[in-house]
């Protein structure tokens, strides 16, 4: 039975053998691509799917009849805004609808977090005594499940518990009650989302850190370079790929924010497009629910895109 099986399978191994590096490559991706398939590409064409039919609010079938990009369209041009919680776009209340909001988070917690997280694994990647405490220190914030988060900053901006609001509130910083105010809620929101996400970039850009050749640095001393001069031509060109990756799941994370909303200032306070895709699927309006989550994984499809080309600029 055994010499069956043998005779079987090797011809099967030597043909595998015989494959190019490319075709081998192909060969050992596959089974990767098939899990993807029936985890990831089947729910994202069943969504799509779903998006190009109207709402049934008979009960009678989860979608109701065939529509086409109408959802789309009223998404886009702000014809849907009357069923839904908030809007989708609206640029006379950028702070109310859910696209601006979403994009202001991830725009300005990627940018302030990312240059805090290139400073603090440069200062981590240095000899010094306690080191191994203050990286334990620094993973903390990440290690936090997400709703202990935003119940930690509900506490602290909370005006009847705190003892900041009110100094802020002299300052002008933030309202009497900026819990209520979806732009101090905003606000607070990206302090959150930099807060817990710059141990994650900080470690990978310590492990691109790690994996550059220290002799570099002695040569330069040597030939009079500054430590400007050091961190501009031989730490950020090096430590870029690994940057550029970072600020991927960065983006891809941030567009996603819904947890730190919901257990802070909650989703009527600051709108995102995650919290509009939760709270039309609450309604029971899959169809609408289903376009927006598409056009929420098709924006963030393009800026990974215009990622990947910004990495490949920067590489030639």
């Amino acid at each position: 039975m055994l010499q069956i099986v043998q005779q079987a399978v090797s011809p099967i191994f030597l043909k595998i053998e015989q494959l190019d590096e490319e075709k081998y490559g192909y060969l050992l991706v596959a089974p990767v691509f098939l899990v993807l398939s029936v985890l990831a590409f089947y729910p994202l064409l069943r969504t799509l799917f779903f998006s190009f039919h109207d709402d049934s609010l008979t009960g009678v079938s989860p979608i109701g009849e065939f529509a086409g990009l109408d959802n789309y369209v009223q998404l886009v041009t702000g014809q849907m805004n009357v069923i839904l919680s908030y809007p989708f776009l609206s640029l006379q209340e950028p702070f109310s609808s859910a696209l601006p909001v979403t994009l202001l988070i991830t725009g300005v917690s990627v940018a302030v977090g990312t240059i805090m997280g290139l400073g603090m694994a440069i200062i981590l990647n240095k000899e010094f005594r306690g080191r191994a405490l203050a990286r334990t220190i620094v993973i903390l914030p990440w290690s936090i499940p997400i709703v202990i988060q935003g119940m930690m900053f509900y506490l602290l901006f909370q005006p009847s518990i705190s003892f900041l609001v009110e100094p802020l509130a002299s300052l002008g910083i933030f309202s009497g009650n900026p819990l209520v105010s979806s732009q101090d809620s905003t606000l607070i929101i990206i302090l959150i989302d930099i807060w817990r996400k710059i141990p994650f970039i900080a470690l990978i850009i310590m492990a691109g850190l790690a994996s550059i050749n220290q002799n570099l640095y002695d040569v330069a001393k040597v030939a009079g370079a500054s430590k400007w001069q050091q961190f501009r031509y031989i730490t950020l060109p090096l430590v870029k790929p690994v940057l550029f990756i970072g600020m991927i799941f960065y983006t891809i994370s941030s567009m996603k924010v819904y947890g730190i909303v919901e257990a802070s200032a909650g989703c009527s306070t600051v709108p995102t497009l995650t919290c509009l895709v939760v709270s039309t699927f609450r309604q029971q309006r899959w169809p609408t629910a289903s376009a927006i989550a598409f056009l929420s994984a098709l924006i963030i499809a393009v800026v990974v895109m215009v990622y990947v080309l910004r990495f490949r600029e920067a590489r030639e």
